[in-house]
């Protein structure tokens, strides 16, 4: 059985069987990038700077677990339904608030 064929998408995009140095650290860059994404589109408020650094600390730290699970597993593919579902969201409650205050 070959490793190459239970690959994830994106750790075959990265090439992680024949580059795997470079691989990883581009897969876990992509999942920290989507992470954030998500984490700024769903879950962000407004917090000091000492916590949104320990925050952003945090989430980097998580991810290395995320990245090493993300090779078989769609870590990276369900990050960017998410943040797709996330920016459906804030498109279309921005359009309801416009809505409401042209309608007042």
């Amino acid at each position: 059985m070959n490793i190459a064929d239970r690959l994830s998408f994106f750790p075959a995009l990265y090439n992680v069987t024949e580059y795997p140095k470079m691989g990883m650290w581009l897969l876990y860059f992509t999942i920290v990038a989507l992470s954030i994404l998500v984490y700024k589109l769903g879950f962000a408020q407004k917090l000091p700077l000492g916590k949104s650094i320990m925050i952003y600390i945090f989430l980097a730290a998580g991810c290395t677990i995320l990245t090493v699970l993300g090779i078989f597993l769609p870590i990276t593919e369900g990050l960017v339904v998410a943040a797709l579902i996330l920016i459906i969201y804030k498109i279309r409650l921005h359009q309801s608030k416009k809505q409401q205050v042209e309608a007042k």
